[in-house]
This record gives C-alpha cells, sequence and structure tokens, in this order.
C-alpha cells in the first residue's frame, strides 16, 4: 500500500482557519495573543516553505558535501538555542560549546550508527535519510541539553551554601555536587521519558502519523516510530549526560572549590 493523498493549497488555506478563528478568540476575550499567532503562524509558513525548497535542492544534488554543511548548519542554530534557554550560563565560549558539543557529539554518532547498520540506504549518507534523521534527534537531544544544564547551573547558583559546606567538610567536588546532578540529570531526562511513556496510548506520533497518512502499511509505521524513538532516547541520554558532567568539571576546579563566578546571568 503506497498511495497517498496530494494536498493542495487550497487544502491548508482551509486547515488555516481554525487558527484564524483562535485569533479573534483572542480578540474578542482581550488575550492579547493574536499578533503572536500571527507572527508564529507567518514564520511557520515561510521557514517551511523555504526548507521545502532547499531540500529539494540538496536531494536532487546528492552531494556529501552539501549534505555535511547542512548539518553543521543545523547544530549550530541549535548550539545557539540550548545557549539562548539557559537562565544562567557558562561564560565565555564555554557557555556555548558545551551544550552544543555534548548535543553534536550525541546526535551524530547515533545518526551514524543508524544511517551504516539499521536503515542502510545507498549511499549511507544519502540527504533523504539523514538530514530527516539528524534533525528528529537534534530536535530532542536540544530540548533535554538545555534542560539538564539550566537545571544544573541554576540549582547550584541558588544552593551555593549548602555545596560549599559540604565542600568544607571534606567531600570531593563531585561528591559535593552529586544531589545537584541528579535533579539536572532527571530534568533532562524527563521529556524523551513522558513523550516513551505516553506514545501510542495518549499520542500518535507525527512521523507516523504522516506515514500512515501517505499510504504507508501501519505496522511499518510502528516500526520506524521505534526505531526512531530507541534512536532519540539514547541521543538525550548521551547528550544530557555529556553536558551536566561537562558543565560541572567548568564549575569546580581541582583544588575542589565551587567556581560561580564562571556563571553569567542571561541579559
Amino acid at each position: 500500500m503506497s498511495s497517498y493523498i496530494a494536498l493542495s493549497y487550497w487544502d491548508l488555506v482551509f486547515a488555516a482557519i481554525f487558527l484564524v478563528l483562535n485569533g479573534g478568540l483572542s480578540l474578542a476575550l482581550n488575550l492579547g495573543l493574536e499578533r503572536q499567532l500571527l507572527i508564529a503562524a507567518t514564520r511557520m509558513i515561510v521557514q517551511l516553505l523555504l526548507v521545502g525548497l532547499v531540500l529539494k535542492a540538496i536531494f536532487a544534488a546528492a552531494s556529501l558535501w552539501l549534505t555535511l554543511g547542512v548539518a553543521v548548519a543545523m547544530g549550530v542554530f541549535a548550539g545557539r538555542e540550548i545557549w539562548a534557554r539557559q537562565e544562567r550560563r557558562l561564560a565565555g565560549p564555554w557557555g556555548y560549546g558545551i551544550g552544543a558539543g555534548a548535543m553534536m557529539f550525541a546526535g551524530v554518532i547515533v545518526t551514524l550508527v543508524a544511517l551504516t547498520t539499521q536503515i542502510q540506504p545507498d549511499p549511507w549518507w544519502s540527504p533523504r535519510f539523514a538530514l530527516p534523521l539528524f534533525g528528529m534527534i537534534l530536535g530532542n537531544t536540544m530540548t533535554g541539553v538545555s534542560l539538564g544544564l539550566d537545571t544544573l547551573n541554576t540549582t547550584l547558583f541558588r544552593e551555593k551554601v549548602a555545596v560549599e559546606a559540604r565542600l568544607l567538610l571534606g567531600q570531593t567536588r563531585w561528591e559535593a555536587v552529586t544531589p545537584f546532578v541528579r535533579r539536572a540529570l532527571r530534568s533532562g531526562f524527563m521529556p524523551i521519558i513522558n513523550a516513551m511513556a505516553a506514545t501510542g496510548v495518549v499520542s500518535l506520533p507525527g512521523m507516523m502519523t504522516g506515514q500512515i497518512l501517505s499510504g504507508v502499511d501501519p505496522t511499518e509505521a510502528v516500526k520506524y516510530q521505534l526505531l526512531i524513538m530507541f534512536l532519540i532516547g539514547g541521543a538525550t541520554g548521551l547528550g544530557v549526560l555529556g553536558a551536566v558532567f561537562a558543565s560541572v568539571w567548568r564549575l569546580t576546579d581541582q583544588r575542589h572549590r565551587l567556581r560561580l563566578d564562571r556563571l553569567r546571568a542571561a541579559k
């Protein structure tokens, strides 16, 4: 079963009526959300149309270097999002580098394993497979890493006295921050745990729904969705662990001191 139902632009306009209805309700109830809805919808339309054109050109070119360049650009923008979402962040290049580096390392490793062992396109770096897969993994890993780092940095800043008391009692820097590291790791892991727990019962994931609507057999769609969820869960775990422990290493030193002077508040 491979047939699919093509959508016209008028179909999309008709679906957008519900968004217009939300804007009208915002005006009627004086919520002040209509401008935000308009801007968000406009950005979404422009961004997706541009992405569609860019991906069409990349798929047609089938170039390893072009695919690699797009993947790097995706990682750069995702790293910027991690940095921007932290209430308190590491000063200097560390503030960007730790989050982006951990996310990219986890995302690249998991994507390469999936492409070369499970999906096995020809060639293995085919942009039609590599870029959508990398994007899904990167987006979810970005969320986990940003939450983990934000929780760690804000908690250590808030609990400075408790951490330094532990250090004065003779604990090492790793022992002193262990409770706060656990809290940060739980925060980073929670979105993917919730997503896995709710998948199939509470919600049908977007990729699976899209495949079913395009004519793919539901059992095959389920297999691909399970693969994606396993890959996302693995990459998120690696990214969160790497980012949190690297941040702890930066916020302490070899003399077992807490170095909150390396933190900066977001402007």
